[in-house]
């Protein structure tokens, strides 16, 4: 009775025992896992559900050609919508209110930072500024210099009226002996002679067939004088940046391949880009735009959305020489050129493939 009951005790005792072993082996076993998942699916999942608006400081059109494309190429994520909003005063705040990208002028970025805005520029758009000055040909008005004693078209504090002064100053010609005019700065009322020069984009050139005979056009730009600044720039509010910093890079990514499509056969283009407002976008139009600013989008010897450093002193030294605001936020803090490096350098293709080569 003992024996048995001593067997029992051991057999009782044994079973309890083989128990604890495989609690434990599968607690550790659950630990384990834990340990070695991989996190890239949940935060993939919560990437993925995050919905992230890329704003555009303008209406539809050509200026906004590489973000238009990826967006119907769908090469952004599904969660990455594109919004015109060409009304907004605030533009720069309201991107960052929105926790948005946004693209914008260098001059409005750079004004808004140091009023505050919590914003982070990370690629360029437009490469370098699209603003020149337009004489008639007619006028003999070819240099900067011919513009003095002259009166010129130009509107309020705006890049064109910061970018014109700063030309001159850096050539050292007398600013004050130039009447500017304000709001004078259409090609209407330079052809009907209220003013010598106007200040505008270069896409808003009118066409050749528009410019014939005697109001044919010559083209000042500020770039042949050593005046480089950040054109249009794509920016996102710090927290963006800081918190998720892959949806960055994919719409950058995205962005880089939107505006080499847009340069690999208009046939294909034009047709993508009126549809987003066929009753205001002219295929001709949009056509002879994508020609005129080429040249700010893929520089030669140049890379898509790459900006340097300089430009960004200059056009800091510009707006503070207009007395236009104050260096509240040093540069370095306010523009991140890694992010685009990261692009480039995981994806080397995207540095050469595009205009010139097709795409499927």
């Amino acid at each position: 009775m003992t024996r048995a009951r001593s067997r029992g005790t051991v057999s009782g005792g044994y079973r309890r025992f083989t128990l604890l072993i495989l609690v434990a082996a599968t607690v550790a076993g659950g630990a384990i896992l834990a340990l070695t998942r991989e996190p890239l699916p949940v935060k993939g999942r919560m990437e993925g559900a995050t919905q992230l608006s890329l704003l555009l400081d303008g209406p539809f059109g050509t200026r906004f050609a590489g973000e238009m494309i990826a967006h119907k190429r769908e090469y952004f994520a599904p969660n990455v919508t594109v919004r015109a909003d060409p009304n907004d005063p605030d533009f720069v705040a309201a991107v960052a209110r929105q926790h948005a990208i946004g693209v914008t002028s260098g001059h409005k970025f750079l004004l808004a930072a140091w009023r505050g805005v919590p914003v982070t520029a990370f690629a360029a758009s437009f490469l370098d500024t699209s603003i020149a000055i337009f004489t008639l040909e007619s006028s003999g008005l070819r240099r900067p210099a011919d513009l003095i004693g002259k009166r010129v078209g130009y509107r309020r504090a705006t890049e064109g009226d910061v970018i014109f002064d700063a030309m001159m100053a850096q050539l050292g010609l007398p600013r004050s002996q130039i009447a500017k005019v304000a709001d004078r700065d259409s090609f209407d009322a330079l052809r009907a002679r209220e003013v010598e020069a106007i200040i505008a984009p270069v896409d808003d050139q009118p066409s050749s067939s528009v410019t014939s005979g005697d109001v044919r056009l010559n083209v000042i730009k500020p770039q042949d004088y050593g005046i480089h600044v950040p054109g249009l720039v794509y920016f996102a509010s710090n927290d963006l940046i800081h918190d998720q910093p892959s949806l960055i890079t994919d719409v950058l990514q995205g962005l880089i391949r939107g505006w080499h499509f847009a340069y690999t056969d208009y046939a294909r283009t034009v047709p993508i880009l009126v549809g987003f407002d066929p009753e205001r976008l002219d295929p001709d139009r949009v056509r002879l735009e994508l020609q005129q600013q080429r040249d700010l989008i893929l520089p030669t010897g140049g890379r898509i959305a790459d900006y340097d450093e300089s430009r960004w002193r200059t056009l800091r030294d510009i707006l503070i020489f207009a007395k236009l605001g104050e260096e509240q936020v040093p540069l370095a803090q306010l523009v991140n050129y890694q992010l685009l490096r990261d692009v480039y350098r995981r994806s080397p293709d995207l540095a050469t493939s595009g205009a010139g080569r097709g795409e499927n």
